[in-house]
């Protein structure tokens, strides 16, 4: 019997390997020969295949599926994925860690990245969102000393106490989050068991110019699960992919989890009278103010294929809309819309958006932008690379533009207002939201991270909890062994919302 031909091993360049064992070496002991050049190019492209890990979000999963509207929104937006009940659209989301390295534990304390690429047939459109509703700032300015601050110290290359909760305690706006983070909502259990939100607030118009702003969240199907902060420990030490693991896992024996899609809508008028600022992405809007409504409904069907092309080159910008869907004036996703193509193109090239994890798939990509590092495409071939141009080529479509929007102010750097208001909806979660169980879990895991920090910042955070609700800042001060009487004193000469930034000794 005829034995059956395997394939043959191939250089990158498709020339046949005749051994994959030994290198070529000048007699049996060597030196190895330069001229191996299939050694040259196995060890090159080794020493190559870690490309950075992402600044943030570095850890994550992923996996393909589908988004099916299930409610007609169509008098608020144009866009065509969202035009028919019952119409589905392809999409891959990436769930992650946000501060640790790309080897960190998937039970960590830390918010959750929930990303999702929509491949519409009028573009790629991407939800680039958290699993909580709110962030630690509202200015892109201080993204990254936020980021520095969760990282490691630049001398004893550690995570460190001092300055995680020198930055809070000197950033009043993020005690909302903080809250949120320390709470069990802070250790998912799972990516399945988790909310995600778009936190920003977005534009929706429709066919007539009219638009709308939005929140975008998505609800999970599985239901809520956290770990306690016990739980979380225990885990990191017992499967530190847990969350990796548990989404390919439900996948492959076909338990295919889902989230519905929830929007909150604010007409122009609401937004201007509204009592908080809507664009503030360090507030929620209230569900009894702004009651969410049914749009579809995401399921995710299929593991990747390979994890490095699929889920590590993912690339998700906020900045990647389709007509129907644009920006809001909120300051940090105004950062956000340069930051996160420019850190791609540092990641992963200038032409990521070629890789086919992240091009379009339901639509063409035709744009003038050619050349640059790994183009692997045709190239635009012979056409012309320049617009206007008389050869028949891409033009725009003036039909595809958003609404007028009206911007006016003074060119300057304006201080946000916010007095006391940036801690009415923490001390609300504290007080009208969480169990009995919740607030000890809070408590306990407050105090047991910044207990590590010095007393003078101890101090001056346990007194911004305290102007979010007194009893929420005494049990923390008590738990840490202060005096409760100079937290107190130390919140009520806080009547701006900050906190003087003492030197530490």
């Amino acid at each position: 019997m005829k034995k059956k031909k395997g394939k043959t091993l191939t250089t990158g360049f498709g020339m046949p390997v005749d051994n994959d064992l030994d290198s070529l070496t000048a007699g049996p002991h060597g030196p190895i020969l330069m001229q191996d050049m299939h050694l040259m190019e196995k060890l090159a492209h080794f020493d190559r295949e870690r490309i950075p890990e992402r600044v943030v979000h570095a850890k994550g999963a992923g996996a393909h599926g589908y988004f099916e509207v299930t409610g007609d929104v169509t008098k608020y937006t144009r866009a065509r994925f969202l035009s028919e009940v019952g119409k589905r659209t392809e999409v891959f989301a990436r769930f992650s860690t946000v501060g640790g390295e790309k080897g960190s534990a998937d039970s960590e304390r830390d918010p959750r990245g929930f990303a999702i690429k929509f491949y519409t047939e009028d573009g790629n459109y991407d939800m680039v969102g958290n699993n909580t509703p709110v962030f630690f700032i509202r200015d892109p300015l201080k993204f990254p000393d936020f980021i520095h601050t969760q990282k490691r110290h630049p001398g004893t290359n550690l995570k460190d106490a001092n300055m995680f909760w020198d930055f809070l305690s000197l950033t009043p706006e993020s005690i909302h989050q903080v809250t949120i983070l320390f709470s069990d909502r802070g250790t998912p259990r799972t990516f399945r068991h988790m909310n995600g939100y778009s936190s920003h607030t977005y534009m929706w118009y429709n066919a007539k110019g009219q638009y709308y702003w939005v929140k975008l969240h998505f609800k999970t199907e599985q239901g809520i699960e956290n770990f306690s902060g016990p739980e979380a420990d225990h885990m990191r030490g017992v499967d530190p992919d847990c969350a990796t693991r548990d989404l390919h896992e439900a996948i492959a024996r076909g338990d295919f989890p889902s989230w519905r899609l929830e929007v909150q809508i604010m007409t122009p008028e609401q937004a201007r009278e509204y009592r908080f600022d809507p664009f503030d992405i360090t507030k929620v809007w209230p569900h009894a103010d702004v009651p969410p409504i049914e749009v579809g409904r995401m399921v995710l069907n299929r593991n990747p294929d390979n994890y490095f092309a699929e889920v590590e080159q993912a690339a998700f910008s906020p900045g990647n809309f389709v007509p129907g869907v644009g920006p809001s004036p909120d300051k940090l996703l105004q950062g956000r819309l340069f930051s996160y193509h420019d850190t791609h193109r540092h990641r992963l090239g200038p032409n990521y958006h070629l890789l086919p994890v992240n091009a379009p798939k339901a639509s063409k990509m035709d744009s003038y932008q050619r050349d640059g590092a790994m183009r692997f495409d045709d190239n635009g071939g012979g056409g012309p690379n320049y617009w206007p141009n008389s050869y028949n080529a891409a033009a725009p479509d003036p039909t595809t533009a958003p609404p007028a929007v009206d911007v006016s102010g003074m060119a300057a750097r304006h201080q946000y207002a916010s007095g006391d208001i940036d801690f009415v909806q923490a001390g609300a979660l504290y007080r009208d939201v969480m169990t009995d169980t919740d607030r000890e879990h809070l408590i306990d895991n407050v105090v047991g991270h910044l207990k590590n920090a010095c007393e003078p910042l101890q101090l001056r955070q346990s007194a911004l909890f305290w102007k979010a609700d007194p009893e929420y800042g005494r049990r923390v001060a008590q738990g840490l062994g202060l005096n409760v009487k100079e937290v107190e004193d130390l919140a009520a000469m806080n009547q701006e919302g900050r906190v003087a930034a003492t030197p530490i000794q």
